[in-house]
């Protein structure tokens, strides 16, 4: 008899009734015996006895259910990393549930970082066609959309105590900092009406689908990229009406301590400046390019230092003195710039020239091409002021446009381009130091981008409020466990960018191969195809190693 454990407590069950077996019975009671999924039952047999030989018959050798085996296995490999299954059961119990919804919530996650996909296709198609079944011991019939979305509904509750366990647990395995905090807001939007969330709203659309409502999500991550946690706001929240309530957030949760805050230059007011300054707290922040002009003389006598090639800086002081503001001027910038300007420069020049052969060949009202004039201008405001644009109505009554270009502001545009300027509190560091921190922020642009296409933050196709958290927690874990990769790799000389690493061991797959023996029965294997050279040598310097025997893991 074989003892086994089920959801539903102990079982038993008649392995075989033994007597004179040849070889290929003696295969056949041991793997029943070992079982399938359900993990080795220790001293029935010895391991590692040397080849067992028997009768096979070749043209009925065949394999059975090929499953996606590298995805599953790596990702469930970096999550016990992380601690996440161990936080995850005692966070969410055990009820009378007949599969626990920490483990579900595992689906949910590894579903997100291998194949992002609906609830309904990982329950129909995705989980049966990996090697989760075998993983987390838990059968394919027992995973369906109903308890993945229930799972979603139980898992949300978790966010502060899932956040909290890996801002420790990632600064424990690579030694990270948490000094400065970047912090930056994007937007996600619906496919639906959402009429049942609150957050729901039509705003600004950083995906450019202005007829969608959307939420927005805002984000803390270190200056590694690892994420400290997230908020979600209105759809139609602005930028610079989340610093205070983030702050605090945070600050709440991990204490204030000594950090420095990176904001962009949308998340810059006057108010929020005070709020930073009056709780002590060091920023480095952009600014908005309409201050440039109060620096035009540091920008054409310099002094500049050169950081890099084709990037230059220079400390200012503040008038009042309280602040450092560093003026940086780039190369490729100033090309971009040049070449936007140069573009506009030319739509407006030919949109006026045709406005003016028109005004000459028809009558025109002045109302009518002043409007005209408006939409131009307004659609190429980057070198609108450099047309000086005049409608008036000659002695008929009929519209006229004249325009000419004023070469003042052409003179500073010229000046100015590539120029951007940063602002901070902080007086003990270099004008080299202050532009390293504030270029961060590209690692939180970084995080988003990776959610939005890589993980499919985007589009929700979720409708109430609660899935909708739940959907974006489950984005936001799986984001960690792909970062966690990325450092492992950066540590293995592999890089930081772990895309086409994880798409690699992803072609690992597991199969069945079932060999007939003389004696009519059927052995069956189940086996991990052989990594390729380019395979083994990641694994190997990831300092992973490929299981020996499937065995299911102890959550």
């Amino acid at each position: 008899m074989e003892s086994y454990r089920t959801e539903r407590g102990p079982r038993q069950r008649v392995v075989a009734y033994l007597g004179e077996l040849d070889e290929a019975g003696r295969l056949g009671v041991q793997q029943a015996a070992v079982g399938e999924g359900q993990g080795h039952q220790p001293g029935l047999f010895e391991e590692g006895a040397g080849p067992t030989w028997v009768d096979v018959d070749l043209a009925g050798v065949r394999v059975e259910r090929t499953r996606l085996f590298g995805g599953p296995w790596l990702g469930l490999t970096l999550l016990h990393r992380l601690g996440l299954p161990a936080v995850l059961e005692q966070a969410m119990g055990e009820g009378r549930e007949t599969i626990r919804w920490s483990v579900m919530a595992l689906v949910l996650v590894l579903a997100r970082l291998c194949e992002p996909s609906s609830e309904l296709q990982v329950a129909e198609r995705w989980y049966e066609g990996s090697a989760l079944e075998d993983l987390l011991g838990v059968s394919a019939e027992h995973v369906n959309d109903d308890r993945l979305y229930r799972a979603l509904d139980v898992l949300v509750g978790q966010k502060e105590r899932l956040e909290r366990h890996l801002k420790e647990r990632v600064g424990e395995l690579f030694g990270l900092t948490y000094d400065l905090l970047l912090y930056d807001v994007t937007s996600t939007y619906f496919e639906g009406e959402a009429a049942e969330n609150g957050q729901a709203r039509r705003g600004y659309s950083r995906d450019h689908r202005a007829d969608c409502k959307q939420v927005c999500l805002a984000l803390v991550v270190s200056r590694e990229g690892f994420p400290l946690g997230y908020e979600v706001f209105a759809g139609n929240r602005t930028d610079v009406t989340t610093v205070e309530t983030v702050v605090e957030t945070m600050e709440a949760r991990y204490g204030r301590a000594d950090r420095i805050w990176v904001l962009d230059r949308g998340m810059v007011s006057a108010e929020n400046l005070a709020f930073l300054r009056g709780g002590g707290r060091r920023y480095i922040v952009g600014t908005l390019k309409g201050m440039l002009k109060q620096f035009e003389r540091a920008i054409v006598e310099g002094p500049w230092e050169t950081i890099r090639e084709g990037l230059e800086v220079q400390r200012c002081a503040a008038p009042e003195g309280t602040e450092t503001f560093i003026l940086c001027r780039s190369a490729q910038r100033r090309a971009k710039d040049a070449g936007m300007h140069e573009r506009f420069v030319r739509r407006i020049a030919d949109g006026l020239a045709r406005m003016e052969a028109d005004c000459a060949a028809r009558r025109r009202t002045v109302g009518v091409m002043e409007r005209r004039v408006g939409r131009l201008l307004g659609a190429n405001s980057r070198a609108a002021g450099l047309f000086a644009v005049q409608v008036e109505a000659d002695e008929r009554g009929a519209a006229r446009v004249r325009w000419s270009q004023v070469e003042t502001w052409r003179r500073w545009s010229e000046v100015s381009e590539g120029c951007y300027l940063l602002r901070s509190n902080i007086s003990d560091w270099s004008a080299a130091d202050l532009w390293q921190a504030y270029m961060q922020l590209t690692e939180a642009e970084a995080a988003f981008r990776v959610q939005k296409s890589d993980l499919r933050l985007r589009p929700i196709w979720h409708q109430k409020a609660k899935r909708v958290q739940a959907h974006i927690l489950v984005c936001f874990l799986a984001y960690v466990v792909w970062k966690t990769l990325g450092q492992l790799c950066e540590r293995a000389g592999l890089g930081s960018e772990p895309r086409q690493v994880f798409a690699e061991l992803q072609r690992l797959q597991m199969v069945d191969v079932v060999l007939p023996t003389r004696e009519g029965i059927d052995i069956r294997k189940r086996c991990v195809s052989q990594p390729t050279q380019h395979q083994a040598i990641l694994l190997q310097r990831l300092g992973l190693t490929l299981p020996a025997r499937i065995e299911t893991y102890q959550l």
